[in-house]
Formats: structure tokens, C-alpha cells, sequence
């Protein structure tokens, strides 16, 4: 007979994606062990098993949980209604507003999805995709058509906007909701050339 699903296992693997997340940025991912992740997550080594057979399932999992929700969070903004200056605006600030308190699974990223098998690359890289993608034909309505007159542009323009996010990610992720917004709309104001303050 199989055994049963523990009433908390939800909890427990939500607990354990978020501190094996933070021993991978601490550590490095090459260096670290499920050992170390066992004890962040104050279980025994076999627990940590029973969860996950090996680290790169561990690490697939903590990567497909982030990327999926915060796919699954832009990608479903609702902006029908807005102007493309709004549309904008309110996909960066999104960005911006989704990355806080996610440090360890942003920073893990690139090293992690790259040690991957082919397959679960190619799930986390279609999340990716798919943001690039929602930002691209917001762009297309939004910028000045310099910035997105053809694809090597609008490419350069999104990756771009991603760039100055993940830079504000990387020296500010203590940044509360304000200073976040504001530097989104700075972002915004950059790409469709008028002016916004921002402090």
C-alpha cells in the first residue's frame, strides 16, 4: 500500500524550496549538498530524500515553482484597457514587486538552469519566453519606434528593460514598495523618452 500524503507535505516542500534556495546562493549550487539543505531545513538527510532523489530535482523544482509563478503573474496582467504608456508601466512595477523576497531563487537563475538535463531547460527557458514575449508586444504599442523598428531592435529594447530591473534587483532588493514603483516608473519614463523622477 502506498503511503499517505502527510496533511503538512505542501508546507513542508514550500519550506524546504525556500531554504535550499537560499543554501544554493549562499553556496553555489556546485558546492552545495543536500546535507547542508537538510540542515537549514532542520530535517534529517533521508527527509530531505523523501522529498527529492536528488539535487538537480531539488533544484528543477525550485526553479519551475519560481519561474511559473512569476510567469503566470505577468503574463496574466490584465492591461486590455489600459494606454500603452499605462501597459508598460504596469508590467516593470509588476517585475519589480514579484522579485521581493525571491533573492535567493532570482540569483540562482543562470547557474542553475544551465546545470539542468536538456528537458527541464527547456520548461524553465519557455517561462522565461513567455515574459520576454509579453514585454516585447507591449513595447511594440509603447516605445518610440527607433527603440522597436525591427527585430533586432525591439529584441535589444526588451532584454534592455529586463536588464535595468534585474540591476535594481541586484543593489536594491531591500527596496520597499514605494521605491520600487518609483523606479519603475524612472524605467518606463527611460524607454518612452519622457521624463520621470525618481529618488
Amino acid at each position: 500500500m502506498a503511503r499517505p500524503i502527510a496533511k503538512d507535505h505542501g508546507a513542508k516542500r514550500l519550506h524546504i524550496l525556500r531554504e535550499a534556495a537560499r543554501v544554493f546562493a549562499e553556496v553555489g549550487i556546485a558546492r552545495a549538498s543536500m546535507a547542508q539543505v537538510a540542515v537549514a531545513c532542520g530535517v534529517s538527510k533521508a527527509n530531505i530524500y523523501h522529498y527529492y532523489d536528488s539535487k538537480d530535482a531539488l533544484l528543477f523544482d525550485i526553479l519551475d515553482s519560481y519561474l511559473s509563478a512569476l510567469r503566470d503573474r505577468l503574463v496574466g496582467l490584465d492591461l486590455v484597457d489600459l494606454e500603452p504608456s499605462s501597459q508598460l508601466l504596469s508590467f516593470v512595477t509588476e517585475v519589480l514587486l514579484a522579485y521581493d523576497g525571491m533573492d535567493a531563487e532570482h540569483q540562482i537563475q543562470t547557474e542553475g538552469i544551465g546545470v539542468l538535463a536538456a528537458a527541464e531547460q527547456q520548461v524553465l527557458k519557455g517561462y522565461q519566453r513567455d515574459m520576454v514575449r509579453q514585454l516585447s508586444g507591449i513595447l511594440q504599442g509603447a516605445a518610440p519606434a527607433h527603440l522597436v523598428s525591427d527585430k533586432a531592435r525591439l529584441t535589444a529594447t526588451t532584454m534592455s528593460v529586463f536588464g535595468m530591473l534585474n540591476w535594481f534587483y541586484m543593489w536594491n532588493s531591500s527596496a520597499d514598495r514605494a521605491a520600487r514603483e518609483s523606479y519603475a516608473a524612472h524605467v518606463s519614463g527611460l524607454v518612452l523618452g519622457c521624463q520621470k523622477s525618481y529618488s
